[in-house]
């Protein structure tokens, strides 16, 4: 018997969902003393890019490629930011807690492909932030993140 999986986009609750987490986050790092000021000038509009580009990655809407620029853009808007180790790990546990506090779902086999994309992605921007000014990151395709492994979200057995 086969069943759909779903995508990581449609499971997290799609645009809405991805939204109240970026919003969250954001609001949580403005007043974060080791990554608020990387963020001091932060557009208004920041977090509802993030959620697209997420949603993008996750299997949603390409919406972030075509209104954004896409993966190149993403990694251009951190060149120079000069990211350190400890920014890094703060931003993914601020970015944990907002994902149990909008609640995004908590079942095993999501969260390890939610963390383990923000755990890459975190590692990556980290990287291209040291790279300087220039970089041309124009082969870079757009990620795609999926299940991993587990092959879908957990659905505990039926009980009778």
């Amino acid at each position: 018997m086969s069943r759909d999986v779903p995508t990581l986009y449609e499971w997290a609750g799609g645009s809405d969902a991805l939204n109240r987490l970026t919003q969250t986050f954001y609001d949580k790092v403005a007043k974060d003393p080791v990554v608020g000021p990387v963020f001091k000038a932060m557009s208004p509009d920041h977090p509802s890019h993030v959620a697209a580009f997420i949603g993008e990655v996750f299997g949603g809407p390409k919406t972030y490629s075509e209104k954004f620029g896409g993966h190149r853009e993403m990694v251009m808007h951190h060149l120079g930011k000069h990211l350190t180790e400890e920014q890094r790990r703060r931003w993914i546990n601020l970015l944990a807690d907002a994902a149990d506090e909008v609640g995004l779902p908590d079942d095993p086999e999501f969260r390890s492909a939610f963390m383990g994309y923000v755990e890459w992605g975190s590692r990556l921007a980290k990287m291209n932030s040291n790279l300087g000014e220039t970089c041309d990151p124009e082969t870079e395709p757009m990620p795609a993140w999926g299940w991993g492994v587990p092959g879908g979200p957990y659905t505990p057995p039926e009980t009778n």
